[in-house]
């Protein structure tokens, strides 16, 4: 049975489009950042925001860093 398999190396079967994520996780950002503006009260909200954005933007750099250096 896995005779009739063709032989594939393993970053054939990554999912999805790399260029498509870096730019979804941007925009990403960018929302949460945009929701600062709102009508709660409490900063519990706004740390929250502001913690889910800069990991997503640390992502970000640290993969325009590997891919530069070309260690994806």
């Amino acid at each position: 049975m896995a005779e009739h398999e063709p032989v594939t190396s393993p970053d054939q079967h990554k999912p999805g489009h790399p260029r498509a994520a870096r730019f979804g996780a941007a925009v990403t950002v960018l929302l949460l950042l945009s929701m600062l503006i709102g009508n709660h009260e409490g900063r519990v909200e706004d740390i929250w925001l502001i913690a889910g954005a800069a990991v997503l933007l640390l992502a970000l750099v640290g993969d325009w860093v590997l891919r530069r250096n070309g260690l994806r």
